[in-house]
């Protein structure tokens, strides 16, 4: 699903005006990115086709020792190399096909630390992209969603990781990420927005007499 059918007009709105809210009392910039995916993970795709590969094989072995008198007589197997290779590159066909079209599959061959590695990378990278650093005093919070990967992700500046200890971040994406699975996602983003706030005006992070709205608060989708 694209992320342009998750979200109405009136989802987006509703982020922005979060970001308007939050960033009233307050010097910081928050800015919320969501991308459907962090990498392309093809090696998912191949590692199901030679699953599928191989299962098809080992089937055909099965069937050939204990179902091959039955099979004959249905005239459905004679143990024909080319048909035998042609079942098996159907099979890998079928498998990389799942994978690619059915992002459940995919998931399934793709290691836990790869799918965190590059929902690293393209966080960092939307970090560099919006040009969250870009603010006068280092004070721009970056809250990131992955779908695919089922991560979340928030990162600070320099201006605030230095006086916000990291269990803040954390509980903010536990919370996140326990509204997403129940459905809420905009509730979640919503709630951690407002909560980004919260925190940096506890910290003294005050709106000034000379502040401006450095970064656009609209929601980023990628």
């Amino acid at each position: 699903m694209s992320l342009q059918k998750r979200f109405s007009t009136q989802d987006l709105e509703r982020i922005k005006e979060a970001v308007r809210q939050a960033e009233s009392k307050i010097s910081g910039e928050i800015v919320p990115v969501f991308v459907e995916k962090s990498g392309v993970y093809s090696v998912g795709n191949y590692r199901a086709a030679l699953v599928a590969g191989a299962l098809a094989y080992w089937l055909i072995i099965l069937f050939d020792r204990y179902l091959h008198g039955a099979s004959k007589l249905l005239g459905i197997y004679d143990r024909d190399p080319l048909l035998i290779f042609l079942m098996i590159v159907i099979a890998c066909l079928l498998g990389a096909s799942a994978s690619h079209y059915i992002p459940g599959v995919q998931r399934l061959f793709i290691s836990q630390q790869h799918l965190d590695r590059m929902t690293r990378q393209r966080a960092e990278t939307a970090f560099l992209q919006e040009e969250v650093f870009n603010t006068r005093h280092r004070t721009g919070i970056m809250i990131f969603i992955s779908f695919f990967e089922k991560e979340v992700m928030v990162i600070a500046d320099s201006g605030i990781s230095k006086v916000v200890e990291q269990k803040e971040w954390d509980n903010m994406v536990r919370g996140i990420i326990q509204n997403i699975r129940m459905g809420h996602v905009l509730r979640g983003m919503e709630s951690a927005i407002l909560r980004c706030g919260e925190i940096l005006l506890e910290k003294g992070f005050l709106k000034t007499a000379d502040d401006v709205n450095e970064l656009k608060d609209d929601l980023r989708v990628e």
